[in-house]
């Protein structure tokens, strides 16, 4: 099932509450814009102050963004997806279905792919762009068979010594009954122990919304990145505000809480990096966006495959151990294995 790449929007949807400032220029930049081609008026000096004072608005918006605005921003509907960067940034792509146990998940896609001379395995969350695709995706929600594909796939990437590359996107892993009793749990914890083994390279890329073991369960990697305006979190802040205070008005404060931005995670060393986005999200201009992240493919998986394996799967290991830890609050590793 392929997801269609969407062209860029001139004037994307007024739906987030922060960006109203930004959406009122827009309106009036291409209410200015239509008029002067419309009809014979000058209007370059009043276009140009628009412009200006659109950049400016824009760039103080994003400067201090909030923890929840960044939750919707990487929720956006106009934001690149898997099928859009299979589209784009990918010169072949050959899907591989089925887990061979239960069946083929769709919101987990699995494939062959290339950039140029650079092969590697590509498995991510789908999402979809219709709603469709968004039904048969369960909106980015695996089940276990989805789970147990993506295994197999970097067991098969193992045999072919091709890296992984890993694309997370999803708000958690699917929660019905029928998931829970094929497995949902041992599936995301086998995967999760698995990756700790896998012999070669593992790029991870939160392109969206990590939530929760459904985002882990093909989230463990050498190297782990976060686009700028995603989210990567044990569970959602609407999750959490529920369960901490009953409250979903409470949500803003739950994300606040969770340290779920990339900065937060840079600082607790649970993620390695950070790709930038366009000013104003991926949503604004997701060509360069999408540009960006295969760039980033292609410079982090050189340096991966230039490390002698023994050492990279040492150091992966040595990252997670390490990762969250607050010097100085706790024992360190060493000094619990001592």
């Amino acid at each position: 099932m392929s997801e269609p790449s969407q062209s860029n929007k001139s004037v994307p949807s007024a739906g987030m509450a922060f960006e109203r400032p930004i959406h009122e220029l827009e309106v009036k930049l291409n209410e200015l814009v239509e008029l002067s081609q419309g009809t014979n008026l000058d209007l370059e000096t009043e276009i140009g102050a628009v412009r200006q004072a659109l950049a400016k608005q824009m760039a103080e918006t994003y400067e201090n963004i909030t923890p929840w605005a960044r939750v919707n921003v990487a929720r956006h509907p106009d934001r690149p997806v898997t099928g859009d960067y299979v589209a784009t940034i990918l010169d072949d792509f050959i899907e591989l279905h089925g887990d061979k146990v239960f069946g083929d998940d769709a919101a987990m896609l699995t494939g062959l792919a290339r950039i140029g001379e650079r092969r590697f395995m590509l498995i991510a969350h789908r999402k979809g762009t219709t709603i469709a695709q968004r039904l048969a995706c369960n909106f980015g929600c695996a089940h276990p068979e989805g789970y147990r594909k993506a295994l197999r796939k970097m067991r098969l990437a193992e045999k072919l010594r091709l890296p992984i590359v890993t694309f997370i996107n999803t708000p958690g892993a699917y929660p019905g009954i029928g998931a829970e009793e094929r497995g949902q749990a041992a599936a995301i914890a086998e995967n999760i122990l698995a990756m700790f083994g896998v012999r070669v390279p593992i790029l991870a890329i939160v392109i969206g919304e990590g939530g929760s073991g459904g985002a882990l369960g093909i989230g463990v990697g050498d190297r782990v990145l976060m686009m700028e305006h995603s989210y990567y979190s044990v569970i959602s802040p609407e999750g959490c505000a529920a369960i901490l205070w009953k409250d979903g008005e409470r949500t803003p404060d739950a994300a606040e809480a969770l340290k779920l931005t990339a900065p937060d995670l840079m600082q607790l060393g649970v993620v390695d990096g950070v790709i930038k986005e366009p000013v104003g999200g991926a949503h604004r201009d997701r060509q360069k966006a999408m540009a960006t992240v295969r760039d980033t493919i292609l410079s982090e998986l050189a340096l991966l495959e230039s490390v002698p394996i023994d050492e990279l799967l040492a150091e992966r290991h040595r990252k997670y151990r390490h990762a969250g830890e607050i010097p100085g609050r706790f024992p360190s590793v060493e000094e619990l294995d001592s």
